[in-house]
């Protein structure tokens, strides 16, 4: 019998885990495959067994800004519906006074952390990175700038003639403070030539992410999921993240992110499912929680899965709401509904519904105040 059909074999792994097991791959496939009521329930309440043992009670936050610097892209990746064409009539790019002036905004909002988000523009070179990020800093000096990813750090240093190692340097003068990992999509090669085939391969991904943790540069973790991949496949990523944790240490957090399909290219040619099911949000939370031993952080994406299935998986592994934004274009071109702005407000509401503490963070997880 397979294990997602066996209640009983799962509550024997699950103990196993909270005992010290250590999930193979396998295991967590079996794991991820679970349909039945008490067998989803089991793993997500092992999960927040293992959340509160090793993170406590607190649910975080960071006060935070997005900052979509630009919708022009090189890429048309099948997952995407932000990136525009030059002459495309709702193509968009700020000039460098329009991000120190967004920034400037940002900080009068008490924000702590700024990210830049953009698309591969196609006259973009590593030193428009770092101008970017140099007038942040100028608009908000003090405010960490969590910026860039694998994919942009590729193109950034092919463009400029660099290395990757060049680029990450440059970017830390301009006043990188960490290294978002986006363009991770799924690591498995095989999935990324069907929806993202212009973007960097998972040995290069791996690379640069390894090579930014060797130089300080601390990265979060995310996973792109519901776009017709397999368990495997998600459990093949997911071997890969807790491989480089292992090594480095460098990762700050998990973020799973689940597919917003209406608006993409993908979904409108049939050759994507409509998304993640319910389930399957609760069980990637669930499992990652359990199968990354060695992260810390687990979010629950609001702006994914909206507020209410939010509270849902910070009862199934996740201890950390993300943060407030402020903007956001990315998923709501793709056909999000989830808004662009959370009040801290309406989190404290989400905290005291689970008789959580709600503690704002920093970026690396320090605590604010």
């Amino acid at each position: 019998m397979s294990l997602e059909h066996d209640l009983a074999g799962v509550v024997r792994l699950l103990d196993d885990v909270e005992d010290g097991h250590r999930l193979s791959r396998n295991e967590a496939a079996g794991l991820l495959a679970a349909t039945t009521g008490p067998a989803v329930h089991a793993i997500a309440a092992a999960a927040d067994r293992a959340r509160a043992a090793r993170t406590g009670e607190a649910i975080t936050f960071v006060r935070n800004q997005n900052l979509n610097v630009t919708n022009l892209c090189v890429n048309r990746c099948g997952f995407c519906g932000f990136s525009r064409r030059k002459g495309d009539p709702d193509a968009f790019r700020l000039s460098l006074d329009d991000v120190r002036e967004a920034a400037e905004l940002a900080r009068s909002r008490g924000v702590t952390e700024i990210c830049t988000v953009s698309g591969l523009a196609p006259d973009f070179t590593g030193e428009t990175y770092a101008a970017i990020l140099e007038a942040c800093r100028a608009g908000a000096p003090g405010v960490h700038l969590h910026a860039g990813n694998p994919q942009e750090i590729a193109y950034g240093a092919a463009r400029s003639g660099w290395t990757t190692a060049e680029q990450l340097e440059r970017l830390r003068e301009a006043g990188l403070g960490s290294l978002c990992g986006t363009a991770a999509e799924i690591l498995v090669d095989p999935v990324r030539r069907r929806i993202c085939p212009g973007k960097v391969p998972t040995a290069e991904w791996v690379r640069i992410i390894r090579e930014a943790h060797g130089m300080g540069v601390r990265s979060t973790a995310t996973i792109l999921y519901g776009v017709g991949e397999s368990v495997d496949d998600r459990v093949e990523h997911l071997s890969v993240l807790r491989e480089i944790q292992d090594e480095t240490g460098g990762f700050t957090e998990f973020v799973p992110l689940s597919f917003i399909h209406q608006n993409t290219p993908l979904y409108r040619a049939g050759k994507a499912p409509a998304g993640a099911t319910g389930r399957e949000d609760l069980l990637l939370t669930a499992v990652a929680r359990l199968f990354l031993d060695n992260f810390e952080h687990v979010q629950a994406s609001w702006v994914k899965v909206g507020t209410k299935l939010s509270s849902l998986l910070l009862l199934a592994g996740a201890d950390d709401l993300g943060g407030t934004l402020y903007e956001e274009h990315i998923t709501s071109a793709a056909g999000g509904t989830g808004g662009s702005y959370l009040d801290p407000a309406e989190m404290e509401r989400i905290a005291a519904d689970l008789g959580r503490p709600l503690v704002e963070r920093t970026t690396l997880y320090g605590r604010v105040g």
